[in-house]
């Protein structure tokens, strides 16, 4: 059983040194407490070094394994690509590590469950999956408002998620599992029960979509509370990155997303700025998510999101790529949920 840390200063291995690693090792080097970056890694030693010079101590590595030969991490940060996280979570788990695991937890939900049960039979919760939304301050206005009855029952939920363009290698499946699984989450997040069904639909694709992308879709889906939820996702919309949320309650709307960003009027024309990408709209976000659970591992638990959570959303994301491929409305198959994650 894993105990407290106690040190003042927690030691921090960052896994995978791409866009949302980097940005994890300036967020921990200059805005986290408690915490230090000792170690970058990846299997390109000199994008792990030129990440890891950056910060007065750092050491870099090429795989994880070195990493922890070396004994210079007390938790890690893992910001690889989906289809490595099973491995290194296992490894992680086996070693005593706790882990801030970037989504997915594992692209599956039988290898996401494999990490589930290794996880259980350690004795100790040390995943934590990375749905930086739930830090959002929207979000978590929102998830009181819908807890406290003011509005009376929540009925719907509307959701809508655009980003600016796709990445080179982007699929078709890549919708549903990297952009509708956020989604996933919200829905799972506001309501505290689980998702029973998905309905993907696909009308008028964009001429702007890259080859092979059928964009934008809707989905809907089904809770096990009854609350229908859809969702607007369209990956192409070029002008930007925006995520909205209504909430349709018996006495009243409630709306999130717009931000606090600055409206502008001059020259005969208002509006405001729309953020480039999700790395700025949820900014705040990933430094409340990383700065809980930094201090959640000092006193030896995670402080969001767990691999339960990660499990079920891939569940979802499992139905949402079926139903996409045309068999219509998908159930969501889950285990009964394990004692160790209630």
């Amino acid at each position: 059983m894993r105990i407290a840390v106690t040190k003042d200063e927690l030691r921090v291995g960052v896994v995978g040194a791409g866009r949302m690693g980097a940005d994890h090792v300036e967020r921990l080097a200059h805005h986290i407490l408690r915490a230090r970056v000792s170690a970058v890694v990846d299997i390109d030693l000199s994008r792990a070094a030129g990440v890891a010079r950056k910060v007065p101590g750092a050491e870099s590595f090429a795989s994880l394994e070195e990493m922890l030969a070396a004994d210079t991490v007390d938790a890690v940060v893992l910001a690889t690509p989906g289809f490595l996280h099973e491995e290194a979570l296992l490894t992680l788990v086996e070693a005593g590590v706790p882990v801030l695991c970037e989504k997915p937890l594992t692209p599956d939900p039988d290898s996401s469950l494999r990490v589930m049960k290794a996880e259980a039979a350690s004795g100790s919760q040390l995943i934590q999956v990375g749905f930086m939304r739930r830090f959002d301050a929207g979000y978590r206005q929102l998830k009181r408002i819908i807890d406290s009855g003011e509005y009376g029952k929540l009925l719907m939920l509307h959701l809508q998620h655009r980003n600016p363009s796709t990445p080179p290698g982007f699929t078709n499946e890549m919708i549903i599992n990297d952009s509708v699984v956020h989604e996933f989450d919200a829905v799972r997040f506001f309501t505290d029960s689980e998702i029973t069904s998905v309905h993907v639909r696909i009308g008028r694709v964009s001429s702007l979509a890259a080859a092979g992308i059928q964009d934008p879709q809707h989905v809907t889906v089904q809770t096990s509370s009854g609350l229908l939820a859809d969702v607007e996702i369209f990956c192409s919309a070029q002008f930007g990155y925006q995520v909205y949320a209504q909430a349709t309650f018996e006495r009243g709307l409630v709306k999130i997303g717009d931000g606090a960003e600055l409206e502008i009027t001059s020259e005969g024309r208002k509006g405001t700025a729309v953020d480039p990408g999700f790395v700025t709209r949820f900014r705040h976000a990933y430094d409340i998510e990383v700065q809980d659970w930094i201090d959640a591992v000092h006193q030896g638990g995670i402080a969001g999101p767990s691999a339960w959570d990660g499990y079920a959303t891939a569940a979802c994301c499992a139905a949402g790529v079926a139903s996409q491929r045309g068999e219509g409305i998908v159930d969501v198959k889950l285990v009964p949920r394990p004692s160790f994650y209630s």
